[in-house]
């Protein structure tokens, strides 16, 4: 009887060894989270101008009648020369001194989305460096090395960890219900040479491996990229794909299956132009 006590006592001291442990590290964790919070907030402060005026975010509605299936279209439309683009008042100079790296910024309104875009040499770097440079588990939000920095290219991607806080690219997971999407249906990117809409077209899941194996992360391969995403997206709309716009991918850690990534792409919309329908 005597061993029997003792043995549970065992137990009981390595439960509580164990759940002590698991506490610890949990709040290690957190403070870590906060501390990268604070930094972007900081950095938020001393760069973007928040001139945001007069700004209604727009409003997309879909169509009666639209096709639970979608393929890119390449018909041409009508332009509208007014583009609601709310004005940030980024600071990129004051951006750059604090790191030469960034190249953008990205928001979108009502959600966490605010954060400047960096790029590296490598896939590595910023998954846990923050825009200062201090390592953090937060990371940054950051173009694909083999995207131009000025987003000129037919394609961008941006990647992003896909956080349980939902910072950082973690409200991506909305775009899995169609509900959401209509009430965020745009993002918007700021640049030094220029400002975009990004008209959002699809939302799709895709393996890692898939895609690195399909290469969809370089331009030649848009096409078969944006006819994956028609068929596998998670939100339907209207918008209208013509050859020759620029595509701009977001992409994040998905949890339907090993290694699986979340992926929504736009068309990035110039300030002076959005398409009539």
């Amino acid at each position: 009887m005597r061993r029997h006590v003792i043995a549970a006592f065992i137990v009981l001291l390595l439960g509580i060894g164990v759940m002590t442990y698991a506490g610890s590290q949990l709040l290690k964790t957190e403070q870590i989270y906060r501390e990268g919070n604070a930094v972007y907030e900081l950095l938020s402060e001393n760069v973007r101008g928040n001139d945001m005026t007069g700004f209604k975010t727009p409003v997309k509605t879909l169509q009666t009648g639209q096709s639970s299936t979608q393929t890119p279209q390449t018909e041409g439309s009508q332009i509208d020369p007014q583009a609601d683009i709310p004005h940030l008042g980024i600071d990129f100079e004051a951006l750059e001194t604090i790191n030469r790296d960034a190249v953008a910024w990205l928001y979108c309104p009502d959600t966490v989305i605010d954060y400047p875009v960096m790029r590296a040499d490598d896939y590595c770097y910023y998954l846990d460096h923050l825009p200062d440079g201090t390592k953090n588990a937060n990371g940054s939000l950051f173009l694909d090395y083999n995207c131009a920095p000025d987003f000129s290219d037919r394609l961008s991607v941006v990647y992003g960890h896909n956080m349980k806080s939902n910072r950082m690219f973690g409200s991506l997971m909305g775009y899995k219900d169609q509900s959401y999407y209509e009430a965020h249906p745009f993002m918007y990117l700021y640049t030094e040479s220029g400002n975009y809409r990004i008209e959002l077209l699809y939302g799709c899941v895709i393996g890692a491996g898939q895609w690195r194996d399909r290469a969809f992360m370089y331009e030649v391969n848009i096409r078969a990229f944006l006819t994956y995403a028609a068929y596998n997206t998670t939100f339907y709309n209207d918008t209208v794909y013509m050859e020759g716009d620029r595509i701009i991918a977001l992409s994040t850690c998905s949890y339907e299956f090993d290694d699986a990534r979340y992926v929504v792409a736009g068309i990035l919309r110039e300030e002076e132009y959005s398409v009539v329908r």
